[in-house]
């Protein structure tokens, strides 16, 4: 009788304790900002000018040359080396996830700051990516401490 005990109660603290990690993760998802319509397509168009013709239409980048933008550190990551990276570009190898890149990145700090806030959004949230979007005051912000 006391090992069916045992077991009961042992089963339900198991449950308890899978429900409460499925809670935290239901709300760490909905900390996730939904990405509006608008921003999306505005990103898309951004990215299919600026973006594509290094990083490929599904995100997947060139090996070795230019970064994938889909499931890395630095696309799900801090939001504003990812704008650090729009802004000043790269001129130097990068290590990103444990892979190597070595094609130089220019600048894109002409884009205005609601452009890069959008594609910056488009990409957090494409190619199987799914992260908050960045907002235009965001990069407004990043850009300010950038000049200094």
């Amino acid at each position: 009788m006391k090992r069916i005990l045992t077991i009961i109660v042992l089963l339900t603290m198991g449950g308890l304790q899978l429900s409460a990690q499925t809670k935290s993760k239901a709300k760490r998802a909905a900390k996730v900002t939904k990405v509006s319509a608008a921003v999306m397509a505005s990103g898309n168009k951004i990215y299919g000018q600026y973006c594509l013709s290094c990083h490929m239409a599904d995100g997947g980048g060139v090996q070795n040359m230019n970064p994938p933008l889909n499931g890395t550190s630095y696309v799900l990551g801090d939001k504003t080396r990812l704008i650090k990276v729009i802004l000043n570009g790269f001129s130097q190898n990068v290590d990103i996830d444990g892979e190597s890149y070595t094609n130089v990145m220019a600048p894109h700090n002409f884009l205005k700051d609601q452009e890069i806030a959008d594609v910056l959004s488009y990409i957090r949230n494409s190619f199987g990516n799914k992260a908050s979007g960045i907002s235009a005051l965001e990069v407004k912000a990043v850009r300010a401490k950038n000049k200094k």
